[in-house]
């Protein structure tokens, strides 16, 4: 084996970098391009791995043979070897830990992917002096009119400081460019440029279910506050600039990538305000086409017209059905959003919200046109008071026309009780859950008291009493999309402020939480079988981790990321050592966006060494660290990209 991580005679590390910077692994023999990702132009095999199968019939392997994007043999070396072919590529994980592709069963991916490259991420940062130390930067660096925008995934609980920016800091900040930054579904903060840029001033009204916070004079001081709608936080964020179509293709590309760095192979997106259909899958669809996805989607349809909610399932149905598309992209159903009566936003700040008298005689019509047309949906619901009533009108449509076999569910149910568990297993109904607690558990605490959040949400409960269980984000708004922080929450009950939650009782042990991050999800897509597992005849997603998720520390959990991401077989994402092998991605569009200088999720600086420690050569180059590849493939403007990269005293090239 080569210290590039594949085999094969004649590729040693120094030519697979050298050939990356000409023209990249790609156009070797060794892998074909199949759209945004390097498909092995024969069989694959990956030795010396510790393979968390997921097959209770096989737990544990150390190799696995790919085939035709799905998974060929798995088990020990040599009978895998056996069963490939004599000229297949050969990637060697060097001990690293295997595990199947990760699915998110709730997240907000194909809204998310049109804005990605235009929003600054606080994602996983530690203190509120660095996220305002990027935040100058990238004002600095943002051009007019464009805004600087936090739009979630984060919450003041994982500062050291344990609080926001005041917004005198941010206007000291930002005198003159706009700043909007989402904080949870609670509130907004928008410096005095942003209040200028979408016309809020004295005599602006505040909206149904939020406010407009204002000084002694009745002028906006920049809090917008959700009580508890959060429509008041979109609707003004919608109010911001766009990105051109060709931008938001190069963007989402890029939201896919990241999710691919964390693991991530296949999601399922639940919609969302202001995504309409079919307008605002344009973009998802056109990379679709042309075989640029780097993601399995499975899509919900969410009712965007107030008061007309049956009139829109009526017509899609008329024209689409559950499982059209392919195992790149498909739909999945309706929901989260079934009908805006029965939407209660969980700001855990502001006390539960009653729905209205209208939310059954809403809601039956709709539930009855999806069962009868054998839509599968999923329903927003965060308290059991909601729940109940929902279940109240699924039970009368139950006994005219039976939901058995539908896989129809809720999302988030933290505070579901006993009795409605039961009732949902009794219908065969499912719950996908996400981790919000673990970034507004401080928030339950002070409201209902620890006692009340040891089982918020009751998953050991949901989980032995038989109901299906899923586990996702509810990215990118009111949490981080990384899954290893939803499994840290899960392994260990406390929030990523450091909050123990849970007693062991309601804790799941780390195969458990994998399991719910993999196969468990695939009954919400009616993808049973299919994938999930590494496992013969399933689909060969997989990835190869940073740390070993069944043996690193707890605290470590949150900092794993995959080094080698597979999509059917094929590289979608690679780093470190692997680098060579994942496709290449265009620059970030527009040039001046966050991704290009930050990236996405905060990079724990531990996990950044361990990475330069495993790369190999004597010492980092000046320039680029350990990441030689990036002085390799960048797009210099010389045609002598050696000498360029040689000014600044990069040494990549000697490596």
């Amino acid at each position: 084996m080569t210290g590039t991580g594949i085999g094969r005679p004649g590729i040693g590390r120094r030519g697979a970098i050298a050939g990356r910077a000409a023209a990249t692994l790609l156009a070797s023999p060794l892998f074909t391009r199949l759209g945004n990702a390097a498909m092995p132009s024969s069989d694959l095999l990956i030795v010396n791995a510790r393979i968390t199968t997921l097959d209770r019939a096989n737990p544990q392997a150390d190799a696995v043979a790919i085939r035709d994007g799905r998974f060929l043999a798995v088990g020990r070396e040599a009978e895998v070897r056996a069963a490939a072919s004599p000229d297949a590529a050969v990637i060697d994980a060097k001990g690293r830990r295997l595990i199947p592709g990760l699915i998110d069963s709730h997240i907000h991916v194909i809204r998310g992917g049109l804005n990605y490259n235009m929003e600054l991420r606080w994602d996983g940062v530690p203190t509120l002096a660095d996220a305002m130390a990027m935040l100058r930067a990238q004002v600095a660096r943002t051009p007019a009119p464009q805004w600087v925008r936090v739009v979630g995934g984060f919450t003041e609980h994982q500062f050291a400081e344990k609080r926001l920016p005041t917004l005198e800091e941010l206007n000291a900040a930002a005198p003159d460019t706009p700043v909007f930054i989402l904080h949870l579904y609670d509130r907004a903060l928008l410096n005095a440029a942003a209040l200028r840029a979408v016309g809020y001033g004295k005599d602006t009204p505040n909206p149904p279910g939020g406010e407009i916070q204002r000084d002694a004079a009745g002028n906006p001081t920049g809090l917008l506050l959700a009580l508890p709608n959060a429509m008041i936080l979109y609707s003004t964020l919608a109010k911001g600039p766009k990105l051109p179509e060709e931008y938001q293709v190069n963007s989402t590309r890029h939201f896919m990538r990241e999710l691919n760095g964390l693991g991530v192979t296949s999601v399922i997106d639940a919609g969302g305000g202001f995504q309409n259909y079919p307008d605002d899958y344009a973009i998802i669809e056109k990379l679709h086409a042309d075989g640029e996805m780097t993601l399995r989607i499975a899509y919900n349809l969410f009712t965007q017209k107030p008061k007309e909610e049956l009139q829109d399932f009526a017509t899609w149905s008329d024209t689409v059905k559950p499982g059209d598309g392919d195992d790149r992209y498909r739909l999945n159903g309706a929901g989260e959003m079934l009908v805006y009566s029965a939407a209660d936003f969980e700001d855990f700040r502001v006390a539960r919200p009653e729905m209205p008298p209208n939310m059954e005689t809403d809601l039956e019509p709709v539930v009855r046109l999806l069962a009868e047309r054998r839509w599968p949906w999923r329903l927003h619901a965060t308290y059991d008071e909601t729940i109940g009533r929902a279940l109240d009108v699924f039970e009368k449509v139950n006994r005219d026309i039976p939901l058995q076999g539908l896989n129809w569910f809720f999302d988030h149910a933290e505070t579901i009780s006993d009795r409605n568990i039961d009732r949902i297993a009794a219908l065969g109904g499912g719950i996908a859950v996400q981790h919000r607690m673990a970034y507004q558990g401080e928030y339950f605490v002070e409201r209902y008291g620890a006692k009340a959040a040891e089982a918020t949400p009751p998953i050991a409960k949901m989980m032995a009493a038989g109901v299906p269980v899923g586990a996702g984000t509810d990215a990118t708004r009111v949490a981080s999309y990384n899954p290893w922080v939803s499994l840290s929450w899960l392994v260990t009950g406390k929030t990523v402020g450091g909050l123990s939650l849970y007693p062991m009782a309601n804790r799941l042990d780390r195969e458990t939480a994998l399991r719910l991050w993999t196969e468990a999800n695939t009954w919400f897509s009616n993808e049973q079988g299919k994938k999930g597992r590494i496992e013969a005849g399933q689909l060969a997603d997989a990835a190869l981790l940073s740390d070993d998720y069944m043996a690193v520390p707890e605290d470590r959990i949150p900092h794993i990321r995959s080094v080698l991401t597979l999509l059917g077989g094929a590289v979608v994402h690679g780093e470190g050592d692997y680098d060579t092998l994942a496709p290449p991605l265009p620059k970030p569009m527009p040039d001046w966006s966050p991704v290009a200088t930050v990236g996405g999720y905060y990079r724990d600086p531990k996990t950044v060494q361990r990475q330069a420690a495993e790369c190999g050569c004597h010492s980092g180059c000046a320039v680029h660290g350990h990441d030689h590849a990036a002085a390799l493939g960048a797009d210099v403007p010389s045609s002598d990209a050696r000498s360029f990269w040689g000014v600044f005293g990069c040494g990549c090239w000697a490596v």
